[in-house]
């Protein structure tokens, strides 16, 4: 199954939820500019998680309160 075969067949944002969370983790690298980074790590800070939980959280309301 796919992500957008969740977003197709109308399913909750629960589902959708722990569909994108199960799976093991892999190491990415992106390139993003420092000042948006900088911003990031301060506004990860701010929550009291780290820059990547912040990213991971920031995709996850993304993907699955928009649907798409």
């Amino acid at each position: 199954m796919k992500y957008t075969d969740l977003v197709e067949g109308d399913a909750t944002e629960t589902e959708k939820q722990e569909y994108l969370v199960d799976g093991e983790m892999i190491a990415i690298t992106i390139r993003i500019p420092k000042n948006l980074r900088d911003a990031g790590k301060e506004a990860a800070a701010l929550k009291g998680v780290s820059f990547s939980a912040y990213v991971r959280m920031c995709m996850l309301e993304d993907l699955v309160t928009k649907g798409r």
